[in-house]
């Protein structure tokens, strides 16, 4: 595998990693399933796209994220307040922002930002003249992944992370404790989905184009991502937990560069995608049958002695 392909697979594995890194929020400690997350991708990365094209590429960023806040704040609402199940209000708004997405990108289902300024272009200025002319995408990417974990190993101790987690592992002592869980799940669900559209900007932008279906199957990916890094980091804090889920995104990305490589269809990653899922959660289940398996055998060999 050349170097070139290697760093591709970083790249868009940190840049992935930021949806991962929601995920870990909202799917590990909150346990909640946002099937929202594909939309929510599409209108950070739609978002950032019109406001960078708009000449802004610096208010792109927070404008992202904080469409993401809002995609957020609705999918929480109609869990906590309107009594809508977690997985079908994820379905449901993930449906609703296809059409906003295309709305906000003016009745369009692709932009193109070829000459537009981004942050991306506005580091790769800044490096030309370094030693390291090509690795603005890697720089950028690694920035905010690295931004991200710092954070949430910080929110996550505060008392609002400490409740937003204990909402997640017992909801019944949290409201004994005074506190709403309405509000725990809403803003642990609002910072999550900040990070997809953070994710979906950066991709964009990062690519110079985007279309409606930027964020197609990004659940997926995120969710076995994620299950990797917990499969390899079983032990630990919040800070390892988190760098193990971006490992989990960047060994993703490397198997699909691999697949790539041999000249696998690019229908057939879908599958990929899914067999991967598969084993990151079958694994666990079959390594702990290990001690199992071996006492059985055993004591069949012990019978037939």
């Amino acid at each position: 595998m050349s170097f070139s392909l290697i760093q591709t697979a970083l790249e868009l594995g940190l840049t992935g990693g930021l949806t991962v890194l929601a995920l870990y929020l909202s799917y590990s400690m909150l346990n909640v399933c946002d099937l929202s997350t594909d939309g929510c991708f599409t209108m950070g990365a739609t978002v950032g796209a019109v406001a960078a094209i708009s000449g802004h590429p610096i208010l792109s960023i927070p404008a992202a994220m904080a469409a993401g806040v809002l995609s957020g704040f609705i999918v929480a609402i109609l869990q906590t307040r309107m009594g809508v199940e977690s997985l079908l209000a994820g379905i449901i708004v993930n449906t609703a922002w296809y059409s906003i997405n295309i709305a906000i990108m003016g009745n369009a289902s692709l932009l193109n930002m070829n000459r537009t300024e981004t942050v991306f272009t506005m580091l790769k200025d800044c490096l030309k003249d370094t030693p390291f002319p090509d690795s603005y995408r890697l720089i950028i990417a690694f920035a905010a992944v690295t931004a991200v974990i710092l954070f949430l190993s910080f929110f996550l101790r505060t008392r609002l992370g400490l409740a937003i987690r204990a909402t997640g592992n017992n909801p019944a002592m949290v409201r004994s404790s005074s506190v709403d869980p309405a509000f725990t799940t809403t803003v642990g669900l609002c910072v999550s989905n900040s990070f997809t559209a953070l994710s979906g900007c950066l991709l964009a932008q990062s690519q110079k184009s985007v279309n409606i279906d930027i964020g197609s199957g990004m659940v997926t990916i995120a969710l076995a991502s994620l299950l990797i890094g917990q499969v390899l980091f079983t032990k630990g804090g919040i800070t390892l937990k988190a760098v193990g889920a971006i490992v989990g995104s960047v060994i993703f990305r490397l198997v699909y560069t691999l697949a790539l490589r041999f000249q696998m269809p690019a229908y057939m990653l879908k599958l990929v995608s899914s067999l991967i899922v598969v084993i990151a959660i079958s694994g666990p289940y079959f390594r702990s049958r290990i001690p199992l398996m071996k006492r059985r055998a055993e004591l069949n060999r012990r019978d037939n002695a």
